[in-house]
């Protein structure tokens, strides 16, 4: 019995009347990068409200007096299929790129336009992002980890725009990347004989930011303690000479400094 009811409930859903303008605006806007969801989604819709006819068969010959009933309800089927396949898709594409398409009263036509500037845009697209992802450097105004994951999200995006970054490049680029401070880094990973991937060397990297966070801090530590010392001796008459701040913070720097490799003290 609920069976029953459960059909008659969905066959007087499929039956009532759905507003074309409802449906056109819950699609994906056209943005000029995105052909690839919008087509997906302009395709379903109209599939559904039985309006692609236009999209995949092309226009009939004109009807004449001699021309069937049957000839003469296809053509007309078509004729509503184009027209509403048109103002369907024309409201789900954004006005600024719609009005510099060439008029058209063809729906398969207006497609070709929209996926003929998606293409463009794309060349354009993968262009900037290649640049940017080869002149990218870190600067210290976020962390290491957001750093390398924007150049793995740029090389994602590059391979969906067909242009594949591979990943020994990818590595290269991260790690050009790298201020002077990741030097002996890149010095030691370039002498590896084995190498990592993309993963491991994120890892890695977000390791090695913090080896060099806590050195700096013990460095600063060490030098205002030492200050602190001096002015006391200098009180009581020990002590002469101005301190040697360069000095002292250097020999911290290397009893701390750590080799990320081989984990060994020592300067790289």
């Amino acid at each position: 019995m609920t069976q029953s009811v459960n059909v008659r409930h969905v066959l007087i859903a499929v039956s009532v009347p759905v507003s074309l303008h409802s449906l056109a605006t819950s699609v994906l806007v056209f943005n000029g990068l995105n052909f690839s969801d919008w087509n997906e989604q302009v395709q379903f819709h109209l599939g559904v409200l039985d309006l692609d006819v236009a999209l995949q068969v092309e226009k009939p010959t004109a009807i004449t007096a001699t021309s069937s009933n049957e000839e003469k309800a296809h053509f007309k089927a078509w004729e509503r299929s184009n027209r509403l396949s048109l103002i369907f898709m024309q409201m789900s594409v954004a006005s600024n790129i719609k009005s510099a398409f060439p008029k058209t009263d063809v729906a398969t036509q207006f497609m070709k336009n929209v996926e003929e500037r998606s293409q463009t845009a794309n060349k354009s697209l993968a262009g900037t992002l290649m640049s940017t992802l080869i002149t990218m450097k870190f600067d210290g105004s976020r962390t290491m980890h957001e750093h390398v994951i924007e150049m793995t999200n740029i090389a994602a995006r590059l391979k969906s725009l067909g242009m594949a970054v591979d990943e020994s490049f990818l590595m290269q680029f991260i790690l050009n990347s790298l201020p002077s401070e990741y030097g002996p880094f890149q010095m030691n990973y370039n002498t590896m004989k084995d190498k990592w991937n993309v993963h491991e060397l994120h890892s890695m990297l977000v390791q090695e930011e913090t080896r060099l966070k806590n050195q700096g801090n013990h460095s600063i530590h060490y030098v205002n303690n030492q200050g602190v010392g001096k002015k006391a001796d200098k009180k009581h008459g020990k002590g002469s000479g101005p301190l040697k701040i360069g000095e002292s913070s250097t020999k911290i720097q290397k009893k701390n400094d750590k080799c990320h490799f081989c984990g060994k003290s020592g300067h790289f």
